[in-house]
């Protein structure tokens, strides 16, 4: 089917991107996944390239308002070339937006041209050791000083995305005591910096894939935080979360559609060339209806995104669109990623082959951002379930 989500200006970014990709990034995948992190010089380049600057006003080095079409085509770019750009999507597509909505023009002037440039690098702090996806649950606690001048922030994270590599954190952390009678109250969003005293970085956690990617475990002693780098009101995190949750859900839908479609592209290259019983692996009945089955099925996921991507354009995705573009495009993507392995047979089991990387990154989109369960929770919610 005839897809309209681009224009020329998308697919001439597209051209830009994916000629970065392919000599700046894929012949490294190997190297990066050793040392569990992409290099700095990677974000400079992409700072260059205008692919930090999304929503940045362009006086602080930014592009100015920009469509989410841009960050699915690096999505898409990425996947296509079984590369990795580490924790890109998170810091750009994910956490920067909360800077955008919500810091003050004083903050803003400190932190955008560095983010812009790629000099300062972002991540966000929210999860918590036996607290998973319940935020309301949050201990992570930060007192103000009796000068009333700072915070002293005190807790731990965990699964954090790019906490080892980035520059400042946005730690969620609870700001007044815990209310049971609303556990959601008393929640604030301090930005800190990573080389603050009491800052400290743990185990780096071994994951099954997204192995450049690095996801840490972070604590805070005694952390001193300036109650200027407070983002937004205090006590209003909660409600600024669930404000960014449909786009951060929307990406990982996207890329998830991304994946699904690069797994295709792998498998059907791979068959073609592929020989078996004396004939090409593509040449078997079973071959041409597995790759059928897939290419309708994520026919079927990208209609669904690409839909998502317009209403985000227009401020009308809402969380119950966002959770079944989540739900359906990664669940899609788990089930065409599998099956294309299985047509690489045994060699789709060695991560010299980017479909076994592939495999590896696409399982955890089914977890992080809200597990599938999570999104049927909220469906179901909405249907009055």
């Amino acid at each position: 089917m005839k897809r309209t989500l681009y224009d020329e200006d998308h697919e001439s970014f597209r051209q830009t991107i994916r000629t970065f990709i392919e000599k700046e990034a894929a012949p490294y995948i190997h190297e990066w996944e050793r040392d569990g992190q992409v290099p700095r010089r990677v974000f400079g380049r992409l700072g260059e390239l205008g692919a930090l600057g999304f929503g940045i006003p362009e006086e602080y080095g930014g592009l100015g308002p920009t469509s989410y079409k841009f960050q699915a085509i690096i999505h898409e770019e990425v996947a296509r070339a079984g590369a990795s750009l580490g924790h890109h999507h998170v810091n750009t597509g994910v956490v920067l937006p909360y800077l955008l909505r919500l810091a003050n023009e004083e903050q803003r002037r400190r932190w955008l041209p560095g983010c812009a440039s790629g000099d300062i690098l972002l991540a966000i702090a929210m999860t918590e050791p036996g607290t998973g996806s319940d935020l309301a649950g949050i201990r992570t606690s930060a007192k103000r000083s009796e000068d009333g001048t700072h915070y002293v922030l005190n807790g731990a994270k965990t699964f954090i995305t790019g906490g080892a590599v980035s520059d400042l954190v946005l730690v969620v952390c609870r700001t007044s005591p815990y209310d049971p009678g609303d556990r959601r109250a008393g929640l604030s969003i301090l930005v800190v910096p990573s080389r603050s005293e009491g800052f400290a970085v743990g185990r780096r956690m071994d994951k099954i894939g997204r192995h450049s990617m690095d996801t840490a475990e972070l604590s805070f002693t005694d952390v001193e935080v300036p109650v200027e780098d407070l983002l937004g009101e205090e006590g209003g995190a909660f409600s600024y979360l669930s404000q960014n949750l449909p786009r951060e859900r929307l990406s990982i839908g996207v890329a998830g559609v991304a994946q699904a479609r690069a797994a295709i592209r792998f498998a059907t290259a791979y068959v073609r060339e592929r020989e078996v019983f004396g004939k090409p692996v593509a040449a078997f009945q079973n071959t041409k209806f597995v790759l059928a089955e897939c290419a309708a099925e994520l026919e079927a996921a990208e209609a669904m995104a690409d839909r998502g991507v317009e209403l985000d354009d227009t401020d009308e995705l809402t969380a119950v669109d966002a959770a079944k573009i989540k739900l359906f495009c990664t669940e899609a993507a788990g089930r065409i990623v599998d099956r294309c392995l299985q047509l690489h047979g045994g060699y789709g089991y060695m991560t010299e082959y980017p479909i076994a990387r592939l495999y590896a990154d696409t399982r955890v989109s089914r977890i992080y951002g809200g597990t599938s369960e999570v999104m049927k929770s909220i469906i179901a919610k909405h249907m009055g379930l």
